[in-house]
C-alpha cells in the first residue's frame, strides 16, 4: 500500500460538482492499493498516518500528530500511485490491485482510521475527482508498507 500525505490547511473533494469530503487543518492523504496488500500493509500505513509527528509544536518543531492537534484526515483513492513510468511513455498500473481488491482495502483504511479516533472524510472510489488543497508547509511525505522508500 502507498499513500503520499500532505499537511493541509483545508482540502476538499469534488465529483461532478457535489462534494464528498472536506477538512480543514489535518491531512490530505491519496492512497494506493497494490496486489499483494492485505490487513498488515493496512495496519501499516494507518498507523503511520495517525502518528506522523508532522505538526508544529509549541516551540516550532514537527513534533506532534495529526490526533495530537485534533486533526482531520481526507483520504482519497488513487491507483496511480502504483503507476510505472520506467519503460516507455504510458504508465503501466499492472502493479494496482484490482478495484474489488482495492475497495475493500480503502474501506478497512478509512475503518482502521476511525478505529484509532481520527476524524476522517473521503473522495469516492472509482470516481473521476477534483481534489483542492492549501499545503502547510508545505509537508507531503511518502509512504510504502513494504518500505521500498
Amino acid at each position: 500500500m502507498r499513500a503520499v500525505v500532505q499537511r493541509v490547511h483545508s482540502a476538499r473533494v469534488t465529483v461532478n460538482a457535489r462534494e464528498t469530503g472536506r477538512i480543514g487543518r489535518g491531512l490530505l492523504v491519496f492512497v494506493g492499493v497494490g496486489h499483494e496488500d492485505g490487513p498488515a500493509d493496512i495496519e501499516y500505513i494507518a498507523g503511520k498516518i495517525g502518528q506522523l509527528r508532522i505538526f508544529e509544536d509549541n516551540v516550532g518543531k514537527m513534533n506532534r500528530s495529526v490526533i495530537d492537534v485534533g486533526g482531520e484526515v481526507l483520504l482519497v483513492s488513487q491507483f496511480t500511485l502504483y503507476g510505472d513510468c520506467r519503460r516507455g511513455r504510458r504508465p503501466s498500473f499492472d502493479g494496482a490491485a484490482p478495484p474489488g481488491l482495492a475497495c475493500s482495502a480503502y474501506a478497512a483504511l478509512i475503518e482502521a482510521l476511525r478505529a484509532g479516533g481520527l476524524k476522517v472524510q473521503t473522495g469516492e472510489f472509482q470516481a473521476m475527482m477534483c481534489v483542492e488543497l492549501v499545503n502547510e508547509g508545505p509537508v507531503t511525505l511518502l509512504l510504502d508498507s513494504g518500505r521500498a522508500f
